[in-house]
């Protein structure tokens, strides 16, 4: 298991990483502070440890960046001790806060049963569980999506509209829905950034082969369009 350990304090780094590593876990830390998005895709990490205080950007904006992309359990490590700080930690998609100090075989059993929830025997059902319309596969926990003898990887946020549009199928999904799906609060987000992500998920699903995959109902919402396809 692989554990992306982003925290800018070397002493702690490395006496993470030795603990980490009596228990097999392979660590690997940022060479970049400014390119922790892109050191996260090449890692590709079983868990992230985040601090809030970090070069360039915080903590909060790197878990909201991942967590575009992965499911990956995220977990907050900080001196930062405020219930605001935890909360935001948990609103931009981390699942868990350790308050420095803390000892480590709290924070060995909170890495072990994250790992434990995603990946082990907790997490079999979930692992197999696929949306279907016709040809069209999605995993979520896997955020892909097949068609035929395709397949694309899609964001999260793309793998949710998808979501919805397949449980739909072949009706439509109201704009309002979509909104406080995604966003929580409809008031916080225009038309052009739906409309953008619309356009993201219609992109990748034409790349699959569906020609017109997602119909726009002028005013009202969306729908999953499969018809005259080869279903």
């Amino acid at each position: 298991m692989k554990i992306f350990v982003v925290e800018d304090d070397q002493s702690l780094v490395k006496m993470i990483s030795e603990q980490l590593q009596r228990y097999a876990y392979e660590t690997f830390v940022p060479q970049h502070f400014d390119a922790i998005l892109a050191e996260f895709e090449m890692i590709q990490p079983d868990l992230v440890l985040m601090d809030v205080n970090l070069p360039y950007y915080d903590g909060f904006y790197w878990c909201q960046k991942i967590r575009e992309r992965s499911l990956v359990p995220i977990l907050f490590i900080s001196a930062r001790d405020g219930n605001m700080d935890q909360v935001m930690a948990l609103e931009y998609g981390a699942d868990d806060f350790l308050v420095k100090p803390f000892s480590y075989e709290l924070l060995l059993a909170k890495v072990k049963s994250h790992i434990r929830r995603v990946y082990g025997d907790y997490a079999q059902a979930d692992r197999a569980r696929q949306l279907t319309a016709g040809n069209l596969v999605y995993y979520p926990e896997a955020l892909k999506t097949t068609y035929q003898d395709r397949e694309e990887l899609l964001t999260l946020r793309e793998g949710e509209l998808l979501s919805l549009l397949i449980q739909a199928y072949p009706e439509m999904v109201k704009r309002e829905k979509i909104l406080n799906k995604l966003w929580d609060d409809e008031r916080f987000v225009d038309d052009n950034t739906l409309s953008v992500n619309i356009g993201r998920l219609r992109k990748k699903l034409s790349t699959l082969g569906i020609e017109e995959p997602i119909q726009t109902i002028r005013g009202k919402g969306y729908a999953l369009s499969l018809a005259g396809q080869n279903q």
